[in-house]
């Protein structure tokens, strides 16, 4: 064998390995570490040596080479497992990530195995963080002589030693050949298309390079089209090949194999970023792009977003160019573009559906008494509850923990919701079951899933991708094989066991859009056949948080639906705040989850009911406190600021707390009408006890008694309290009024109940203003008192007495 860059720390891994059981190998891409380092650990383990590798093509790739370097093939000392396929293998088994956990479920001891190896570890998929928790729970419980080896081309390796007891960490320097980095001179205009740009720059790079071309796009339509746009531009002796999961294994052979002629160009998504060589690849183009599935929990929905790679993937791809020869890696950004790129890629924890981990982690809670399993990253806690209720409802836990029928969906090898499916459906579910575990074989055609069940059984076959209907049909028997009998479900009322929260009714008028079951909205395109149909299930969404579009369903109706669902379909009243006729509506539904089957008026509603709903509209409205009940709280918030203790009464405040203080008052208000003419102030005033009214009052009087023993409401809104008052009403008072320790704001009238004066000061207007307001006012009102001396005359509001 030809000489990698790992193997001068070869010895030094097998010692780690001998003396503390775990070690992190850190190697960059190219390395070697994949067909190396098992062969080099096999001497020292009796079990078998088990490796996880995150995708199917990258786990037969590896098991080739390996067996390859033992003058093998697959099938004698190496072997290989993945959900559909296996080879058996004494010494070796190179599995899938998502085989782990099943054979910890089906053997905690993991006997027989001496080591687990986790390749490619940086790209961090559940099945990875999860698998490595699950070993590390067996290593301390039960095989502390099992081996556990990390290995990672780009990983911040440190924690991962830590979570592993401070295990060695081992790096492996340098790659096989040098890589030259090419960024583009400037950014890539926003008027150009990405797939027009990348194609401009495979064009540039194969006259530019020598040998064969990889670049990396976002997915398998970017790829299409960018094939597309190559091909009447590519050389004679330069050969296409995309490169993608869908793809059937011949063909990402063929992408992955030299040519035996000419120069190769593989169009590839992210599935060519770890653990392959293509062995003729020289030149890398980066697009700078990848896509990865979000879980909205607060939607229920996962969608696939195309975001920036991280410089953690940009250096992976990059050394995908040096594992041959000396290479070059394009970039479809410019060098200053780069700062802003993140470090890593989220872990797929973080963003995940964690619905299969919850119930995993129920599952160890049973079976050891605790589910406090180490996570390299925590699972969002929100996502995680998001998932328990998704679990409740499909019956799999409840409130003690797993029940004996999540116990089943824990060992079925599909998400639980497809679990659950196929224990209540049988085996007639298993195509559907297999069909939602794979790509869609009918990209683009309508939305009804049975068209792809039809092109399962033969029909519209030619329509779909063989490779595609292949894994599928397989799937499928193996689901059924280990199926219930079942039988008699129509394929929406399967549906509706699988997607409960996802049953759509569609909304009275305008175009196809749904409410769903779990309460969110739904829309279908209106050209397809199914945009007619009253309830369907919804499998897949494409995420949008307002109103997901509907990709794939099933037509359900609603003897169907009654029939799967009957003990969750009931009648509730339902006392709501309509915005559209600005009331409280009350009605009694029949309701599945948020769907209203059937609605009918409701005569005699919960009085309780209606008042929380018109505190709803309120909330709508606005509080708008006007004359006494709007004087009565800026009365209250003066005396709070000076630091008596009373409720506050802002309208952050008030509108918070509706249903405590002003719900017992509202018996007949239903409307925004009714609330426009409402009186809040005897609302207002049961928020004080009598204590804090005598304070309230002591402090902040409501009135002011003028000197001829007038009650005058006092204005509270504003910077100071204040009052309207005839002047002639004050004649003779010396001092400035004050109330709340501030002085009075006067606004004296005249006798026509005109403002002439506003004063902070009575004393000082006396003496200066008063003179020419009396001289003004006599011409005006010459049979009212005007004294020279307003301080010596009695105060009155009558007119000089006729002669």
């Amino acid at each position: 064998m030809s000489a990698l860059p790992i193997d001068p720390i070869l010895p030094e891994l097998a010692a780690a390995m001998a003396e503390r059981g775990c070690a992190v190998l850190q190697a960059p891409p190219g390395a070697g570490k994949t067909t190396r380092v098992p062969l080099a650990l096999m001497p020292h383990y009796a079990g078998r040596i088990v490796m996880l590798e995150p995708r199917r093509l990258a786990a037969r790739a590896a098991a080739e080479r390996l067996a390859e370097a033992l003058g093998e093939r697959p099938g004698g000392q190496v072997g290989y497992r993945m959900r559909g396929e296996s080879v058996a293998g004494s010494r070796i088994e190179v599995v899938t990530e998502g085989i782990l956990t099943r054979m910890i479920q089906s053997d905690p001891e993991l006997s027989g195995i001496g080591c687990l190896v986790f390749d490619e570890f940086h790209e961090r998929s559940l099945n990875a963080d999860l698998g490595l928790a699950l070993a590390l729970e067996c290593r301390e419980a039960l095989r502390p002589d099992l081996g556990l080896l990390v290995m990672s081309a780009t990983l911040d390796a440190a924690p991962v030693a830590a979570l592993l007891g401070d295990a060695p960490l081992i790096t492996s320097e340098g790659r096989a050949f040098p890589v030259e980095l090419r960024h583009l001179p400037r950014p890539v205009p926003k008027s150009t298309r990405f797939e027009a740009a990348l194609a401009d720059l495979v064009t540039q790079a194969l006259a530019e390079t020598e040998g064969g071309v990889l670049a990396f796009l976002p997915g398998e339509g970017e790829i299409r089209r960018v094939a597309g746009l190559l091909a009447p531009r590519l050389p004679g002796d330069v050969r296409l090949r995309p490169l993608y999961g869908a793809l059937p294994f011949a063909e990402q052979r063929a992408a992955v194999r030299p040519e035996p002629e000419g120069r190769k160009l593989v169009l590839a998504t992210s599935i060519a970023e770890t653990s392959l060589t293509i062995e003729d690849v020289r030149t890398v183009i980066d697009g700078g792009r990848a896509r990865r599935a979000r879980f909205d929990p607060a939607s229920g929905m996962s969608r696939l977003v195309t975001e920036r790679v991280t410089r953690a993937e940009a250096t992976q791809r990059a050394g995908r160019a040096g594992r041959v020869a000396p290479g070059v890696a394009y970039r479809l950004w410019s060098k200053g573009e780069e700062g802003a790129l993140a470090a890593f890629a989220p872990a797929e924890i973080e963003i995940a559906d964690l619905t299969g981990l919850a119930l995993e982690l129920a599952l160890e809670l049973a079976l050891w008494g605790s589910a406090d399993l180490r996570f390299l990253t925590p699972p969002p806690e929100g996502a995680l509850s998001e998932a328990r209720a998704l679990l409740h409802d499909l019956g799999a836990l409840d409130a003690t923990g797993i029940t004996a029928h999540g116990r089943r969906l824990a060992a079925q090898p599909v998400h639980p919701r497809l679990g659950h499916m196929l224990e209540r459906a049988g085996k007639p579910a298993a195509p559907l079951a297999a069909l939602l575990s794979e790509r869609d074989p009918l990209r683009g055609a309508p939305a009804d899933v049975g068209l792809r069940l039809r092109a399962l059984s033969g029909e519209r076959a030619a329509e779909a991708s063989r490779a595609v209907l292949e894994r599928i049909r397989a799937e499928a028997r193996r689901l059924a094989a280990r199926a219930p009998a079942g039988g008699g479900l129509a394929v929406g009322q399967m549906a509706a066991l699988a997607y409960p929260d996802r049953i759509a009714l569609r909304r009275k008028g305008g175009p196809a859009r749904y409410v769903l079951s779990g309460g969110k909205g739904a829309v279908l395109d209106e050209a397809d056949p199914l945009a007619g149909a009253r309830l369907l299930v919804a499998f897949d969404l494409d995420g949008d948080a307002r109103e997901a579009r509907i990709r794939l369903a099933a037509p359900l109706s609603e003897a169907e639906l009654r029939d799967v669902a009957g003990e969750r379909i009931g009648w509730v009243e339902v006392c709501a705040w309509s915005r559209r006729e600005r009331r409280v509506l009350a009605r009694r539904q029949e309701r599945l989850g948020a769907l209203v089957l059937d609605d009918r008026p409701l005569a005699e509603a919960d009085p309780a009911a209606l008042a929380a709903a018109m505190c709803d509209g309120i909330r709508e409205l606005g509080l708008a406190l006007t004359g006494a009940a709007a004087r009565f709280r800026a009365r209250v918030e003066l005396v709070r600021q000076s630091g008596i203790d009373l409720p506050e009464m802002t309208d952050a405040a008030l509108l918070a707390s509706l249903e405590d203080w002003l719900a017992p008052h509202l018996d007949g208000v239903r409307s925004a009408e009714e609330w426009k003419r409402f009186d809040a102030l005897p609302a207002l005033r049961a928020m004080l006890d009598w204590p804090q009214m005598q304070a309230l009052d002591a402090a902040a009087p409501a009135r002011f008694t003028t000197p001829l023993g007038r009650a005058v409401a006092i204005d509270y809104d504003g910077d100071h309290p204040g009052i309207s008052v005839r002047l002639q009403e004050l004649f003779g008072l010396t001092t400035h009024p004050t109330v709340a320790g501030r002085p009075l704001r006067l606004t004296l009238l005249s006798p026509g109940h005109k403002p002439v004066q506003v004063t902070m000061d009575l004393p000082g207007f006396w003496a200066s203003s008063y003179a020419d307001v009396r001289k003004d006012m006599r011409g005006r009102y010459p049979k009212h008192p005007w004294p020279e001396d307003p301080t010596v005359a009695d105060p009155t509001l009558r007119a000089k007495p006729r002669r």
